[in-house]
């Protein structure tokens, strides 16, 4: 039955069969009288061809869906033969956010391209929402982030523990309050946050300060709007709402309000002195930072082999 798929599924991606021949090399009515072949076969037509561009039949969109499964288990063939191959083809896909492209996976594409010289490569950067879905389809092979994923539908691997700070531009007039509660960026890059000594800041002294704070669903607002509750009720005055940690810790610079941001990009950024930091004890200021995977996926030996370079 699906004799010729590849045939009805280049005039599925066109939604044309003169684009179609042209891609397949053959003659245009060739690729017609093959199609046709593939409805007779089924019994029903996969295209309404009195539409112009051509579109699929209700039993059409059901054939290419089974098409694309049926793509998906010859993909994964594909895969254990170049694994047989010794690693001398393949690709990867990885998806991450602007934070983790920038400044975590660059030392470890770079070790990885360099044990592995002929694997292809590919960085996907998006949004989380967009590279879960992308992850849940099979257009990435691994993405990395500090969300929690669903455990039924997706592995991880971990990589490394990430915790807030709260990032505070130096002129507000608070930071005078809390001089034995500030660190600086030098600290953070020594983890002296992480020192048992060192106290957790009291938000509540930053009632009425502006604050920079990721938009709603997003895992560092939820995070964030949670600490405040737990350090006595306290609700930010919200200037700006923004998407990436990275945008939110450089207003921060400039003095546009207070963010909350992981060490992971701190330890990343210069030292221009123009922020304090505050250590937050509050449980939900520490997360892991994972590589997920989806689960009862085959797993390529060039997958395998990147995870075990982390």
């Amino acid at each position: 039955m699906f004799q010729g798929m590849d045939y009805v599924y280049e005039v599925y991606k066109e939604m044309s069969f003169s684009k179609a021949s042209k891609n397949l090399f053959i003659s245009q009515p060739s690729l017609s009288a093959a199609v046709k072949k593939t409805e007779a076969r089924i019994g029903f037509p996969v295209f309404d061809r009195s539409s112009n561009p051509i579109q699929l039949t209700e039993l059409g969109k059901e054939y290419i869906r089974s098409i694309e499964r049926v793509m998906e288990v010859e993909q994964g063939f594909e895969n254990y033969v170049k694994d047989i191959q010794e690693l001398k083809s393949g690709n990867i896909v990885i998806g991450a956010t602007n934070l983790f492209a920038s400044y975590v996976l660059p030392p470890l594409l770079s070790r990885f391209t360099e044990n592995f010289p002929l694997i292809h490569v590919e960085l996907m950067e998006a949004p989380t929402a967009e590279l879960g879905e992308k992850l849940f389809s099979g257009a990435l092979d691994l993405m990395i982030d500090n969300q929690i994923m669903d455990d039924a539908v997706y592995e991880k691997t971990f990589f490394c523990q990430e915790h807030m700070l709260l990032v505070v531009p130096r002129h507000f007039a608070s930071n005078e309050k809390l001089k034995e509660y500030a660190l600086a960026i030098s600290d953070v890059k020594v983890n002296r946050h992480l020192e048992p000594d060192v106290p957790s800041v009291p938000l509540e002294v930053f009632r009425g300060e502006p604050f920079l704070l990721l938009k709603a669903g997003n895992d560092t607002r939820i995070r964030a709007e949670k600490i405040c509750r737990e350090s006595g009720h306290f609700f930010p005055k919200v200037r700006l709402e923004l998407t990436q940690q990275i945008t939110a810790y450089n207003l921060s610079r400039y003095g546009m309000g207070i963010s909350f941001n992981g060490d992971v990009l701190i330890r990343h950024m210069p030292d221009d002195g123009s922020l304090v930091f505050y250590k937050l004890g509050y449980p939900g200021s520490v997360r892991n930072v994972n590589f997920f995977y989806k689960r009862n996926r085959y797993m390529s030996r060039v997958v395998g082999e990147f995870l075990k370079l982390i």
